[in-house]
């Protein structure tokens, strides 16, 4: 089953869900460690074109990912109180929008002296003249709170699946998982 039911999850959506996950803790890893990288070590140059290689890569998943749930049906939620149904909702459309906005700021860091972004040394998207002063170091800032704040929430996430799984004892978890059958119609 590659498209959403009402009742789960489609393959597509399984597998978009856990490679943007996936290439987002791997980008935060990667940017962790090379910020503090030397000038004369090997990863120098490296390590941030790999991370805005992988990071466009993801970004574009991310959109795809959005289209791909604005043709879809999106799974009725099990029962919940409605506000957190409504902080769910929003934890939703945030992770939307700070990857994309992390994406934006990490293109106007790499772009910041004119230079185009390239993307495996195959693809160069190029640069915006923004002429704004310290670009460079502001959208850096940007970026890093951006990142933080995102895993952080991805964290929070993470831990409201096992809530559902552990507590709640419903199919929140394993319906991003495995694809649901139209004919697992109740919470069993």
């Amino acid at each position: 089953m590659l498209k959403n039911t009402l009742q789960g999850y489609g393959w597509i959506s399984i597998v978009l869900h856990w490679s943007i996950a996936l290439a987002l803790f791997g980008l935060f890893g990667l940017g962790v460690w090379m910020v503090d990288l030397g000038l004369y070590d090997a990863w120098y140059h490296k390590a941030p074109a790999l991370h805005i290689s992988i990071g466009v890569i993801t970004v574009s998943l991310m959109l795809v990912r959005l289209l791909w749930r604005w043709t879809n049906p999106v799974p009725k939620a099990f029962p919940q109180p409605a506000l957190l149904e409504w902080v769910a909702a929003a934890m939703h459309q945030l992770f939307y929008v700070w990857v994309v906005a992390l994406g934006v700021s990490g293109y106007m860091i790499s772009t910041a002296e004119g230079d185009p972004l390239l993307i495996f040394e195959v693809l160069a998207i190029p640069a915006l003249d923004l002429d704004i002063d310290n670009q460079a170091d502001l959208a850096g800032e940007v970026h890093f709170w951006l990142a933080w704040s995102l895993i952080g929430f991805a964290l929070l996430h993470a831990l409201a699946a096992f809530k559902h799984h552990f507590i709640n004892q419903d199919k929140t978890l394993t319906r991003m998982l495995i694809p649901t059958q139209k004919k697992e119609l109740n919470n069993e």
